[in-house]
């Protein structure tokens, strides 16, 4: 009776472990905030693909006057004057179970066309932690989890 008990108080643990590693994922929709405003500023998509992540604008907050469904011109390539509403800006990211991170991605910036390499981290209070690398200089953002 002694050793089944054991075994079900282990059995009850690692499910409840486990179903809170599950509960740390980066999936989901996201808000985007400006920096400097403070202003929302559009819903990213994240969601995964075989062993990597990816990102997608699925909405964005415009001011009136502004055009609604804009298109990134500063972009180059393929997603060169192509609509953002929509695109992949989060690209490639694996999930780093070691330092609980997802890294080796890459994060496109609509409003300058520029690539930078990314990597992405859950803070304790739930919070998405997106930072962007160019060589030794990074700036990170704090996006929030959006209403389905």
């Amino acid at each position: 009776m002694n050793s089944l008990y054991r075994h079900l108080m282990f059995s009850t643990l690692l499910m409840l472990f486990t179903e809170g590693s599950f509960a740390q994922s980066i999936v989901g929709k996201w808000k985007t905030i400006d920096d400097s405003s403070g202003k929302e500023r559009s819903i990213v998509e994240i969601y995964k693909t075989g062993d990597k992540y990816f990102g997608k604008i699925v909405k964005l907050f415009r001011e009136p006057g502004e055009p609604q469904d804009p298109l990134c011109v500063e972009c180059k390539g393929e997603k060169k004057d192509k609509r953002i509403l929509g695109m992949e800006i989060i690209t490639n990211l694996e999930y780093d179970p070691k330092d609980e991170e997802y890294t080796d991605g890459e994060i496109l910036d609509p409003e300058n066309g520029n690539v930078y390499d990314c990597k992405i981290w859950l803070d304790e209070s739930g919070k998405l932690k997106v930072r962007g690398y160019l060589y030794f200089l990074y700036r990170t953002q704090t996006w929030l989890p959006a209403d389905s």
